[in-house]
């Protein structure tokens, strides 16, 4: 196993981790982004409840969750651990030409570290503030015609979304989401080795509308309750 692991701690071995991992984070945030839609339904929060419980009872989706947990924390660590190789590969002229050679998006590079930094510290408080409360039972219990009581997650999100701090947090948090997406939808598959003059424009292209849609339609939902609820 010594080979696997001197594998998976090379800068080759780091960036298939990382495109990896950052594949099945942006297919969650597709996922996630399609439950949270339901808090625009205006029946008083039922459908995200009833979401929200689905989450967190069914044994698939809590073993997915699991995995979701240590994929964040891995795509992180990896990150780091790239953004400061990166740092000391800057030293040499080289390395720099290289690095602009095989890069899609020199400048954007750049910045995916601290801009992962920023969207790991929004994660936290997020975790913190709903997921937290999800798993303490500090949430109060509702219920609805022909269903039993389930968690009400919804009025901690309406509240936090009422707030303007936390909406302008949320949505500023979204544009960094988009900036980090821009780079890495690409960047994964062309660490996986899918670089192809042929489909790599479609790649991203594709990554570009994904970076925009899926962020704005986050930052769309506390905007509409900030204005609307």
């Amino acid at each position: 196993m010594s080979w696997f692991t001197n594998f998976l701690t090379s800068s080759i071995g780091r960036k298939l981790l990382m495109s990896l991992t950052g594949l099945f984070l942006i297919i969650f945030l597709l996922v996630h982004l399609i439950g949270n839609l339901q808090l625009l339904i205006d029946d008083g929060g039922e459908k995200f409840n009833l979401y929200g419980k689905f989450m967190t009872t069914n044994p698939l989706i809590k073993t997915v969750s699991y995995g979701l947990y240590f994929f964040i924390l891995l795509h992180t660590v990896q990150g780091i651990i790239l953004m400061i190789n990166n740092r000391k590969a800057r030293n040499s002229r080289y390395a720099v030409y290289a690095a602009k050679a095989i890069s899609p998006s020199p400048t954007a590079s750049r910045y995916m570290g601290p801009l992962g930094v920023v969207i790991l510290i929004f994660i936290l408080i997020h975790m913190w503030q709903f997921w937290f409360q999800m798993k303490t039972g500090a949430l109060d219990l509702v219920t609805y015609s022909g269903n039993e009581a389930v968690k009400d997650l919804y009025t901690p999100v309406a509240y936090a979304f009422s707030q303007w701090w936390y909406v302008v947090f949320y949505v500023i948090s979204m544009v960094v989401i988009a900036f980090h997406l821009s780079h890495g939808f690409q960047s994964a598959f062309q660490s996986l080795g899918i670089n192809h003059r042929k489909y790599s424009p479609w790649i991203k292209n594709i990554g570009i509308v994904y970076s925009i849609l899926i962020p704005a339609g986050f930052a769309l939902i506390p905007i509409y309750f900030f204005l609307f609820k």
